[in-house]
């Protein structure tokens, strides 16, 4: 009986201490993601409370010549360390975003734009490694859901992203 309290103490010790690895207070950077997500976003992330979890807040902004856009999305994540500077993250948000769409239709003499303000819901989920240096490298996806009449569906985008840690 006294090993296997020994052996559980141990297990929860060294559970804990895996745990223990510290993210960054403080990490801005680029997001570099599909198009569904408006390509590159700037994006800041803050650390939250005494556990490993974070506020991250992202602003996207296309511009062609089909079309303009922005869009700002907020979520909250729980990091979990892997091992050494590999992390993995999950997490719900949301946001909102405007769309300007020049579909090329002429009515009435003139050109018809389509405007639209949309709100959505987000998750995210992904893999990191934190550098020596201060460098924050991760891949995710993050599924969004749309509530709007242009983005009304749900949009799964991939993004690379790279992150100065302060």
């Amino acid at each position: 009986m006294k090993k296997s309290i020994v052996f559980i103490a141990l297990g929860l010790l060294f559970f804990t201490g895996a745990m223990a690895q510290e993210i960054s207070k403080n990490a801005i950077g680029i997001r570099l993601g599909d198009s569904d997500g408006f390509g590159a976003e700037a994006n800041y992330q803050r650390a939250v409370g005494s556990n490993n979890n974070r506020l991250e807040f992202a602003l996207g902004i296309r511009d062609n010549k089909n079309y303009s856009a922005f869009k700002l999305l907020g979520l909250y994540e729980w990091v979990f360390n892997i091992d050494g500077g590999f992390n993995w993250y999950v997490g719900p948000g949301a946001g909102i975003g405007q769309i300007n769409v020049d579909d090329g239709r002429f009515n009435n003499g003139r050109f018809e734009d389509d405007d639209e303000t949309f709100a959505f819901l987000a998750g995210v989920g992904g893999i990191e490694y934190s550098f020596d240096f201060p460098l924050l490298l991760s891949l995710d996806v993050r599924p969004e859901l749309g509530f709007g009449d242009y983005r009304d569906d749900l949009d799964l985008d991939v993004g690379l992203s790279a992150r100065y840690q302060f």
